[in-house]
This record gives structure tokens, sequence and C-alpha cells, in this order.
């Protein structure tokens, strides 16, 4: 019997992955609430198992107590009257007093013993648990769909069951019994009821984490993804750079044929991935994020807001929105500023009509500008120009002209002084006068010239 009970104590460590002294700690506790509900004492008992023999020991135990301290003489003892019996006794000491015979144990003593042994090896197991999984969080999981409880999908995974909460899944996802799945923890929660681990295929880190599984430069540290948006289970925007000049991130995450990015979306069931290459300079990386659309220009509006103003083609305005406007949304989120999207043709409008709100007039200027401000003989601006709001005027030159000159950053003295008089040239509608003028205008100063 004694070497069925040790057997029977290993295997249960083995099947449930608790230490043989967990097991044993628990069968002790068991006997001694069994003994007590046999005895009906209340009186405190403790087991001992005895690891060589198999067999099982109780005794009395009592705490040692200053005589005028002694409020329970069921389970405290006098300092006294302990050291008849144990002459190097202190107060605060435990002392046992073995029983000379084990009590028999009935069927209900028995049931109570077992149900102490099973609560007692439940704990072992739920802190066994929670503290392996609580050092898994951010690492992807393979489980098996075990139920479905109001859309919150039970996941098997191995030693315990996990929740996907409908928070967490992705649109228009589906989960039958049995259907094999991957997610990410991202929380395990420990509660009386047990450890309880929360997964996540709605989680941008389950993006980044798929990438890092698929494409060993990731993994190994060369590419580094920047930063990412996501709509779950539409579409996906991320950035990635390379530390090795040699390597290309973009060709690194798709991998020959597409293969690696074609994994990723297969597991996000069909979500749609753009892989841009992150730019240190801010005008760059917003037009990289807007790809496939292209962008003519992009300038701050509020730096303080974080606001700024995409222009774009007539053309390439619907794309550069996207779908219920995804693409623009997405990319926003990406870079980390709002984004307003204007075609040129309104932009252009827009000048105008701030132009001509600043110069007192009722009429809107044409294109090929006012009768007041002719452009000069063979300086016709190109087609398609764009123009920006003037912040000063200097006399003698058209205010398209000055326009341009603010779009540019060179409407203050200081900025004229480092422009050469070839890239002035290059401005539709400057020719030799204006620039005479405007040349002028820097040397003498705004101040003087009003003198």
């Amino acid at each position: 019997m004694s070497s069925e009970l040790l057997q029977a104590i290993e295997a249960l460590g083995r099947e449930k992955g608790i230490d043989k002294e967990v097991v044993i700690s628990a069968l002790e506790d068991a006997m001694a609430a069994a003994a007590r509900r046999v005895l009906h004492s209340q009186e405190a008992f403790v087991g001992h198992f005895n690891r060589e023999t198999g067999e099982m020991s109780l005794a009395r135990i009592k705490q040692v107590m200053e005589g005028e301290e002694v409020e329970n003489p069921l389970t405290q003892l006098p300092l006294e009257e302990a050291r008849q019996t144990h002459s190097g006794c202190e107060p605060g000491d435990i002392i046992e007093f073995p029983l000379e015979a084990t009590p028999y144990m009935g069927r209900i003593a028995a049931q109570q013993a077992k149900q102490v042994l099973t609560q007692k090896i439940r704990e072992a197991e739920r802190e066994i648990i929670y503290k392996e999984y609580k050092d898994r969080v951010g690492t992807i999981i393979n489980g098996v769909v075990k139920r479905t409880e109001k859309r919150n999908v039970i996941v098997d995974v191995g030693r315990t069951e996990a929740l996907l909460p409908v928070s967490e899944q992705c649109r228009g996802e589906r989960f039958l019994q049995s259907d094999r799945i991957r997610a990410l923890i991202i929380e395990v929660r420990e509660n009386t009821k047990g450890s309880q681990i929360i997964l996540s295929r709605a989680s941008k880190d389950f993006v980044a984490k798929l990438f890092e599984a698929e494409v060993p430069e990731i993994y190994d540290g060369t590419v580094i993804i920047r930063y990412i948006a996501r709509e779950p289970g539409e579409r996906t925007k991320i950035a990635v750079m390379s530390r090795d000049k040699d390597i290309d991130p973009i060709g690194a995450c798709i991998g020959m044929r597409g293969m690696r990015v074609q994994a990723v979306t297969r597991e996000l069931r069909g979500e749609k991935i753009d892989i841009i290459p992150y730019k240190e300079d801010l005008s760059d990386f917003v037009k990289a994020s807007l790809a496939p659309a292209t962008v003519t220009r992009v300038q701050i509006v509020d730096n303080e807001a974080r606001r700024m103003e995409v222009i774009v083609p007539e053309d390439q305005l619907s794309l550069t929105i996207g779908k219920r406007g995804q693409n623009i949304r997405l990319a926003g989120i990406l870079v980390g500023w709002e984004l307003d999207v204007k075609s040129e043709e309104a932009k252009k409008q827009e000048i105008l009509a701030a132009m001509s709100s600043m110069m007192g007039g009722g009429e809107e200027p044409t294109e090929g500008g006012s009768e007041e401000e002719p452009y000069e003989e063979g300086t016709a601006p190109e087609e398609g120009y764009e123009e920006s709001e003037p912040d000063v005027h200097i006399h003698g030159v058209p205010a398209k002209v000055m326009a341009e000159l603010a779009a540019r950053g060179w409407a203050e003295p200081e900025a004229l002084a480092g422009v050469s008089d070839e890239d002035l040239r290059g401005i539709p509608g400057l020719g030799p006068k204006t620039l005479e003028a405007i040349r002028s205008w820097a040397q003498v100063g705004p101040a003087e010239e009003g003198e």
C-alpha cells in the first residue's frame, strides 16, 4: 500500500506538472483536516508523510505561550507546562504530541480529505500556470478552439484555457469548434477561479510578431519595425527600416515572390498590408505613408496641434483618401500627425480667394494675373503651378510672384540673401524688372522702404 501511494504521488506530480513535494504537502494537510473531523476536536493537527516508507502519521500541535497569554488551551500551552516535557522550548515554539494510533477514516472523513487534497493541488497548479504564462505576455501562442460563449472564444492552449474576447477579434472573423488558432498573449490575470489568459488577434503587436516569425531579418534586429497603424481585419500600414545599408527592408518583408508577406496575410485572413520605408524627413515619411497615392506637396499647418496639409493632383484625391477615409486615416496614425488632404485646384482657389480678400477687390483674380499687376513679357507662369498666401508686399512685384516667394519661404530679406538670381528667375512671372525690385527691397528692408 505504501509503495502504491508513493507511485500515485509521483504519477500525479508528472500529470499536473507539479513538484512531488507540493503533492505530499497537500496530502499532509488533507490528513490533518480529516483527523479533526473524525476526532470531533477543535485541536490543531499536523500530518507527516514518510518519504522512505510511504507511511502517514498524525500529531496534535500546540503553541507555547506565557502563562497569562494562554487564551485557548486546545491550541496553546503554558510555558511552565511545556518545559516539563520539552525543557528547551521558548514562547512561540510549536510542540507536537504524536497520536499513538492513526484514527480510522470513515467515508465522510475520506471525502473531506479528498476535497482538501484536490483544492491544494488546484491552487498549486494555478500558481504554476500563472508563473509560466505571465512571462509569455507579448508572444504568440497556438491553440484549438474549444467552445464559443457569447462570441467570446475559449481556446485550449494545452495545460489550461485562454480567452479571446470579442473586442480582440478582427472584424468578420468566425471560429468553429476544433479550429486551430494563433493569437497574441496580452494579459494574464490571477483570480479566485484560477489564472485567466487573455488573447488578441486585433492588436497591432500581433502583426509585428507575425512578421518577426516570418522574416529572419526582423527577428535578428537587422530590419526594424518603427511604426504600425492597423484597422483589424481590413488594412495595416507598417513602416520599416534597415540597420544594414545593403539590405532592403521592403524586400526582406515581402520575401521571394511575396511568400513572407503572403504568409502573414493568410494568417490575418486576407487583411491588406502596406509595407512602406521609414524616412527621417517628416515630409518624405508622410508621402511614403500615403502610398499608393502620389503626393505633390506637404506643409505643416499647426506645429503644436500636429496638423499637416497634403496637396495632391486631382486624379489622386480619392486614392489618397481611400475607402471610407481609411488610407489618410491610417497614414495619420502611422506618422502621428493629423493629415488634411486637398487637391491642387482646391488649394489654388483657396489661395486666390485669400489674395482677393487681402487686396480688397470684389472680384477673384484670374490665373493670368490682374490688369494692375501684369506678368512681364516672356515670364508667364507654367500651367499647374501653385501659390501660397503672401505675408508681405513689395512695390513693383505682382501678387502672384509674392505668393510664390511666400510658398518657397523667401518672403523675408534674410531668406532672400541666400537665394541666387538663377533660382529667383525660376519663379513663374518673375522678369528682370521684378528681380531688380526684389533685390532692392531685400537690401533696404520693409521698414526703410515705407519711410
